[in-house]
């Protein structure tokens, strides 16, 4: 890993291997276990994610001696250890002896044992057993020299990210006195003098339980921040605990790509490395461009330092209506994104499938029929692949596009459902921005509305709809050194309190943005509304919302409504600022179909002098991993198709697969090859080729 982490990861080199359940299988099957990970090229393995029960069989009675044996077995191997803290879930003795700590739904219900994850989060129970198990691991194994990195929990918030038990609602209530002081300032930030909600006593305040009506949606938006903060303050228990006890050992958690439930840049402002969890849909065609956004999102969490995946699926999963299997390549060419995006190595779920249990039909790196399974057999291959991707690990990805995620807009846009519309979704509404940039030939960066922009060219920001003058003036100062904003539909509402800023939106945006907002016009169920640009007359489909705007001088309209009672009015502005005018904000009040964000995007990179493909295909992408010398381009086919692609003159391939041919380059079905080239002022811009077919096309 840098410099900059150097806790990190105990691994010099790219990261290959799975979660191993050594205590589902008999010691026998551990030698072949073994033996097959050296023969797969596996480093690293993540273990006991679950196995709290099988190390404390009882209060205080600890039988280590199993898992002592698997990691002195797999250390003498070579192969090093993601060491879990084994509190992703709670044993039967300790939920039988304090049934108190279960967690209880928003109806008030407790819910029972019998899967994962059955804990509230605020439960003083629960935290005490966490902190003595937390630390006899680190006292246990803090010195064994397999441990490469400490593991906490397991995909915190997965089942569990929000508790309406009486815990729950004690905690919630500490929470808000920490945060507003005294009960004046609650009910003034929660306008309660609205249905008659004002509280005269901490004790009166609850969970936002389910109720006669609609929710006070400040209670609602505070509930989702405390709720990540109580799951960040279980994180940061563990952590502390494991510092204490090993300071010079990594810590990490797995997180679950882009989740709207848990504010992921707090959490990765805990720990020393970014690792995640990634199951994009063999189903799907286009599963890659969400998990591009996922992806840059990981890299960006702590300011674009490598990180890893650290959970995919070798082929199908167990958890979709219809669990579609990988099919051959989509392993390998999933894998390869994953290092392209930032990620220094590939791990899976899981070592080697289940027999019983929830997930006995999800693949593993080695399926039912053992090595002779396809999985293990493409496995293999991949891992023999790995080493000649060894200078890659550290590198960075290179971008000049940023794309803003903000939770408290996801969740005050979500979490009531008092609004204009359920059909405005933010994380919808990010993802297409995204696709757009990813369409044109960008790998997009993540960052919070606060910034920073530093080195960024265009920032976009889906939607922002809590909004502050701390994130406005963070905004306006990067177009005024020259950077290009696109600002989406329902942004600049309201405060942090929910209270709407005064005169309307885009509230603090008002004076970047050139616009006020006067009325949000959502459209119909069944109906689209069209947008026409000005320049060139082009028109396309506004399927779910728009707002009637008003544009003062000194703001240019780009394109008007074409339809509706909204027809001829502004729908896209733009508003020049920075020394001689060199940036500008624009606002879409509008969701626009893939199309037109793909037309308002390729005129903001324009401007920002940025290149812009010109033939469009989804399957293809290029990413560029950088050092100070070398310039690392993967470059990806995700379909079924070959593709032909211009490519710098002299490129040195890795992989030794596809090799380029002069300057272009063919890649097979799932294909992908990756390019070294002396590192250059911009990063090599991947074009297909003339003579590629697009016939077939994805748009």
């Amino acid at each position: 890993m840098t410099d900059e982490s150097p806790r990190a990861i105990r691994l010099e080199a790219l990261a290959y291997g799975g979660d191993y359940n050594p205590d589902q299988w008999s010691e026998e099957v551990w030698h072949e276990d073994i033996r097959l990970m050296q023969e797969a090229g596996v480093n690293i393995v993540s273990l006991p994610v679950f196995s709290w029960p099988q190390l404390e069989t009882a209060p205080g009675v600890y039988e280590w001696g199993w898992l002592d044996r698997i990691i002195d077995l797999l250390w003498a191997a070579g192969i090093k250890v993601d060491l879990a803290t084994a509190t992703a879930t709670p044993p039967a003795w300790l939920i039988r002896s304090h049934p108190e700590m279960l967690p209880w739904n928003e109806d008030g219900q407790r819910l029972e044992f019998g899967s994962r994850q059955a804990y509230c989060p605020s439960s003083p129970v629960w935290r005490d057993h966490v902190a003595r198990m937390t630390r006899a691991m680190a006292d246990r194994y803090g010195d064994h020299p397999a441990l490469a990195l400490w593991h906490v929990s397991n995909e915190y918030g997965d089942h569990v990210s929000r508790c309406w038990c009486p815990e729950s609602s004690a905690h919630f209530r500490r929470w808000l006195e920490a945060r507003y002081g005294d009960l004046d300032g609650l009910n003034e930030a929660w306008g309660v003098n609205v249905w008659g909600q004002r509280y005269t006593d901490w004790a009166h305040i609850e969970a936002p339980r389910r109720s006669t009506g609609p929710v006070n949606p400040t209670q609602l938006l505070d509930f989702e921040r405390f709720s990540s903060d109580a799951l960040l303050e279980l994180f940061q228990l563990e952590v502390d605990l494991l510092r204490e006890v090993t300071p010079e050992i990594g810590v990490t958690t797995n997180f679950m790509s882009i989740l709207r439930d848990l504010n992921y840049w707090d959490f990765a402002a805990a720990e020393d490395l970014v690792t995640d969890d990634a199951y994009p849909d063999p189903a799907d065609p286009l599963a890659h461009v969400p998990a591009a956004l996922n992806y840059g999102y990981m890299r960006s969490l702590k300011g674009g330092q490598p990180w890893l995946l650290l959970e995919q699926a070798p082929s199908g999963v167990s958890w979709r209506d219809v669990n579609v299997p990988k099919a051959p390549g989509q392993y390998r060419i999933g894998s390869l994104q994953a290092i392209a995006h930032g990620s220094d190595g590939a791990m899976v779920f899981q070592w080697r499938q289940a027999k019983y249990g929830q997930e006995k039909f999800h693949s593993a790196m080695v399926g039912h029929r053992g090595e002779a399974s396809r999985s293990f057999q493409e496995a293999k291959a991949f891992g023999a692949e790995l080493p000649h991707l060894a200078p890659v690990r550290g590198t960075r990805v290179r971008s000049r596009v940023a794309l803003v995620v903000d939770h408290d807009s996801w969740w005050g846009s979500s979490a009531t459902e008092s609004l204009p519309s359920q059909r405005l979704q933010w994380l919808a509404q990010a993802r297409a921005w995204h696709a757009a940039l990813h369409t044109l030939g960008h790998a997009v960066d993540t960052v919070r509305a606060s910034g920073p922009f530093d080195g960024y060219d265009v920032v976009a920001v889906p939607n922002l709809y809590v909004t502050d003058a701390s994130q406005a003036e963070a905004l306006s100062d990067f177009v005024a050194r020259g950077g290009q904003l696109v600002v989406g539909p329902f942004s600049g509402v309201v405060d942090a309190t929910e209270k709407v800023h005064d005169g309307g939106a885009p509230g603090p945006l008002r004076g970047l943005l050139g616009v006020e907002v006067d009325e949000y016009w959502p459209v119909a169920d069944g109906l689209a509304e069209r947008v026409r640009f000005t320049e060139d007359g082009a028109e396309f489909d506004a399927p779910t919302w728009g707002e009637w705007l008003e544009v003062p001088d000194g703001t240019e309209v780009l394109a008007r409504y074409a339809s509706g009672e909204l027809d001829g009015r502004a729908a896209i502005t733009r508003r020049a600022a920075g020394a001689a005018a060199s940036g500008a904000a624009r606002y879409a009040s509008c969701v626009l179909e893939p199309a037109g964000l793909i037309a308002l995007f390729r005129a903001v990179l324009a401007e920002a002098g940025l290149p812009a493909r010109e033939r469009i295909d989804l399957d293809l992408e290029a990413v560029t991993r950088s050092d100070a010398t070398t310039d690392y381009t993967f470059v990806l086919n995700h379909g079924r198709r070959e593709l032909t692609v211009d490519v710098p003159a002299g490129a040195r391939e890795l992989l030794g697969g596809a090799a380029p041919r002069g300057t272009t380059l063919t890649l097979p079905r799932f294909g992908a090859a990756v390019l070294a080239t002396p590192r250059a002022e911009a990063p090599p811009f991947i074009t297909l080729s003339d003579s590629t077919d697009t016939t077939v096309t994805n748009d």
